[in-house]
């Protein structure tokens, strides 16, 4: 990561030890009520206090203008957001669009945990994901949209899927069974 920074022109990188980020003693979690619970929430108990906890700590070190996270971590973007918002850190915080492979998997460390057999599936997640956008487009209701993207995901191969939802797009809320009617997000 130090050498993609510094040939993109990063002049200078923080990037403290666990030591310094948490001292002997440390005893303080930030937890986001709210967009924190659903999805990953459910399926993570705990996980977005430590990204909150870190989070706030690092922006709170650094001072920077901008943070910019990845909306292939939409959920973790939107706690963020909200973090930023309720505690009054002046930052700017921006989403950017996930980088994909090729064949559609989305580029993350965590897929050289897959297995072949895994990694072989796993394009058909963002199959899944083009055709449920389609299919909002088109006005099919949000219950159908997720009863399709899941078993989409099922004959792919997939053995255990935590969700396939739509929710919107700020607060990461259900949707009615009906057709969107404002921004959303396909988790």
């Amino acid at each position: 990561a130090a050498s993609l920074l510094e040939r993109a022109g990063c002049d200078l990188r923080f990037a403290p030890r666990v030591a310094e980020m948490y001292a002997p003693g440390f005893s303080t979690t930030v937890t986001v009520s709210g967009v924190s619970e659903p999805l990953d929430g459910a399926a993570r108990p705990g996980h977005f206090a430590g990204v909150a906890t870190v989070v706030s700590k690092l922006l709170l070190q650094c001072g920077p203008d901008v943070a910019v996270f990845g909306e292939k971590d939409y959920q973790q973007l939107q706690v963020i957001k909200r973090l930023v918002a309720d505690l009054d850190i002046p930052v700017e915080v921006i989403g950017a669009p996930t980088a994909r492979a090729e064949d559609g998997l989305a580029l993350s460390s965590r897929n050289a945990y897959l297995t072949p057999a895994e990694r072989e599936a796993a394009p058909s997640l963002a199959a899944a994901l083009r055709d449920a956008v389609e299919r909002l487009r088109g006005g099919t209701p949000v219950d159908r949209v997720e009863n399709t993207g899941r078993a989409a995901m099922e004959r792919a191969g997939f053995s255990r899927i935590d969700y396939f939802e739509v929710r919107d797009a700020a607060d990461l809320t259900h949707l009615g069974p009906g057709p969107i009617t404002g921004p959303a997000r396909i988790l």
